[in-house]
């Protein structure tokens, strides 16, 4: 767990923050590369659930890209409680399994997108500019 200080290319004004939660490095890296070169900023990383809860109360990051299958909390058990802690950020789940039942299940606890890692990561910038009205 750790907060990050990466922002986003020289000539972006107002960045949004992003919380990044994935319990791959590689996964991690790519994903913030994508955003910082689209204009947000990556305020912190998280490896899974519970490190992403003890960051994003001092963090309050406007966007939380969230991974459904971490170890020790997975995304399942961490979004209602990310939910909960910044009631204001937007939550786009993360999965391999993308599916209609995923999504169904998620939208009980407020994710607001779900969207697959076999997607480009174009597709993941696109959807974070358009929940944050963008």
């Amino acid at each position: 767990m750790r907060p990050s200080r990466m922002v986003p290319k020289r000539g972006a004004t107002l960045a949004r923050t992003v919380l990044i939660v994935d319990d791959s490095p590689i996964v991690r890296r790519s994903v913030s590369s994508a955003l910082l070169s689209d204009g947000f900023a990556v305020c912190g990383e998280a490896n899974d659930g519970r490190e992403a809860i003890e960051l994003v109360g001092r963090l309050s990051p406007d966007l939380i890209i969230l991974d459904l299958s971490m170890p020790v909390m997975n995304g399942l058990e961490a979004a209602p409680v990310l939910r909960k802690l910044a009631p204001k950020s937007a939550i786009i789940l993360s999965t391999l399994c993308a599916s209609e039942a995923v999504e169904q299940q998620f939208e009980s606890i407020e994710v607001d997108s779900v969207l697959s890692k076999r997607e480009p990561l174009s597709r993941l910038t696109e959807e974070a500019h358009a929940l944050l009205g963008e």
